[in-house]
């Protein structure tokens, strides 16, 4: 194949800005046919982008022979069935995070990726960010050549605010779905119900944060400690290879958004600071610290770039040349063993009675 015929799933608010708009743009694929509940919204977005074909549901989508590869993204109870049908019609996927709410479905997903040989990816982009690249190639020299010394410990947190950066130019029309229809829950079974809203916000927003530090020390890491308060701010304390990671995570009212990583070395300091998703074309920053008589402070010139359409780019290369993919379905497996782990964390220390609030 030398173009990717793409089909999007899903042309809501997410879909359309994060996606949508820059599959249009990459040079060497084509979004040949969206399927969209909403029939206004189906029809208006199909005329503006000159998408040729439409389905009232992803089921049709899946029966059109042209169709490559698929983008899904959809209500989150509903993303693990339809990826499981996209996958089933031998159809590559590119779906919305997280993957899953537990473990069991999840690995229900890589089984059918595996058994119908197709590429399977779930969108922590975040790792596409050229900020992160530079901050993970400075972190692999410092870690080869000791010229930082050794980590002392890490640092990370995400507050968030308003990730939406008053986005616009999205098409939207007032008709309503049948939310009858039951898709797959959002927390792991053995969870009691009252925690499951909670464990579904935790996983969907602070696992971009488990992703990255997975990626930046390549690393699973044990849970150490756990305290999610009633009142939204949380502390978790990870294990990995010699040295201890403190998440911090809540939310504040402010419009902005506050998502960082710190390295802490005995002989300096690599900081990442993340921007919010939907803010185009500004990537992360990257500060690195040297200590010694003569001290430095170094900020990398990092080029003006989005994450979502570096994402959008690579998914088409990868399946075009068969690459391995950053954000193969594998790693977002591990983002939900890692939420259940410190979730069953949290549940064990509510039940031996430690209260830390």
């Amino acid at each position: 194949m030398t173009k990717l015929n793409i089909g999007m799933i899903g042309v809501g608010f997410i879909g359309q800005l994060a996606h949508l708009m820059n599959f249009i743009e990459v040079h060497n694929c084509r979004v040949k046919a969206l399927a969209e509940l909403k029939p206004e919204l189906r029809k208006k977005v199909a005329t503006r982008y000159s998408i040729p074909k439409t389905y009232a549901s992803h089921t049709d989508l899946l029966q059109d022979d042209e169709i490559d590869a698929v983008v899904v993204v959809t209500p989150r109870v509903f993303t693990g069935p339809v990826v499981l049908d996209c996958l089933n019609a031998g159809k590559h996927v590119l779906s919305e995070k997280p993957m899953v709410g537990c473990k069991k479905k999840g690995k229900l997903l890589l089984e059918a990726a595996s058994k119908n040989n197709v590429k399977y990816t779930v969108g922590y982009m975040k790792r596409y960010d050229e900020g992160v690249a530079v901050a993970k190639s400075i972190l692999d020299e410092a870690l080869h050549t000791g010229n930082l010394g050794s980590i002392l410990s890490v640092h990370a947190k995400c507050y968030m605010g308003n990730s939406y950066c008053n986005a616009y130019g999205h098409i939207v029309t007032q008709e309503s779905i049948d939310t009858s229809v039951i898709g797959w829950k959002v927390a792991p079974q053995w969870l009691s119900e009252e925690y499951h809203q909670r464990f579904d916000a935790y996983l969907n927003t602070y696992s971009h944060v488990t992703n990255l530090l997975r990626y930046l020390f390549n690393y699973m890491p044990s849970v150490e400690f756990v305290n999610l308060t009633k009142n939204n701010g949380q502390l978790v304390v990870l294990g990995f290879n010699g040295f201890l990671a403190t998440l911090e995570t809540g939310r504040m009212s402010h419009h902005g958004w506050s998502e960082e990583i710190k390295i802490i070395f005995t002989d300096g300091e690599i900081s990442l600071s993340l921007p919010p998703a939907l803010l185009r074309n500004v990537p992360a920053s990257v500060e690195i610290y040297r200590a010694g008589k003569i001290q430095q402070l170094i900020r990398p010139l990092i080029n003006w770039s989005w994450t979502f359409r570096r994402q959008a780019e690579a998914f088409v290369i990868d399946i075009l040349e068969e690459r391995p993919s950053l954000i193969a379905a594998e790693e977002a497996y591990r983002e939900v063993l890692l939420a259940e782990a410190i979730w069953e964390s949290e549940i064990k220390r509510h039940r031996i009675g430690i209260s830390y609030d």
